[in-house]
């Protein structure tokens, strides 16, 4: 782990403490701003925390955290080894509604800075909020998953399914989006691996 990216994202963090740019301040526990490995090959951005993300102040640690980390897990990747996650939103919204356009603005330099200071190889684009950030398209995330795209440095961006939705769909029948993940996590593992 680099001490020069550890350094640099704290000091993001520190600023998004005692961030005022949205009333979301008004209501968060915690702030909730990544987990994992800081790393320059593979990111997972999520869409906003949910309550139990509030009040530990890490991303994806409820039962769609746990789903992710099993899925995460088939491939040999691990947020104590080996990948970076983040948000879009830093703060929870309400009753976890959708974020709202200033909120998603309001956060978007404390994104913006975590992607640029990481310069990740991959980015996983974890539900419909985190690809709405960084693609303009109407597409849903059922047309979009499995397909990579040109993101910011470089990068590759492939959009997957949010495990929350994989919770609320729980067959594993072939074409179901349990199914279409199991290959999307293997296609990404195998670009990974193709990394230097």
């Amino acid at each position: 782990m680099d001490t020069e990216y550890i350094e640099k994202l704290n000091n993001i963090k520190d600023r998004c403490q005692n961030c005022h740019k949205c009333s979301l301040c008004n209501s968060r526990t915690n702030i909730v701003f990544s987990a994992g490995i800081p790393n320059s090959k593979i990111m997972l951005i999520g869409e906003a925390p949910g309550y139990y993300e509030d009040q530990k102040g890490e991303p994806f640690v409820g039962k769609a955290g746990q789903l992710l980390d099993q899925i995460l897990g088939c491939v040999g990747f691990s947020r104590k080894v080996n990948i970076y996650i983040c948000n879009t939103l830093k703060c929870r919204p309400p009753e976890n509604r959708d974020p709202l356009p200033e909120e998603k603005q309001a956060c978007w330099e404390y994104l913006k800075s975590q992607v640029d200071i990481l310069q990740p190889r991959i980015i996983l684009l974890c539900g419909r909020v985190a690809v709405n950030s960084f693609l303009d398209t109407k597409l849903g995330i059922t047309k979009l998953r499995g397909k990579w795209f040109e993101g910011p440095h470089f990068s590759k961006m492939m959009p997957i399914f949010h495990p929350s939705y994989l919770l609320r769909n729980p067959s594993k029948e072939k074409g179901s989006p349990k199914w279409l993940m199991w290959q999307d996590i293997k296609e990404i593992r195998r670009v990974y691996d193709q990394l230097n």
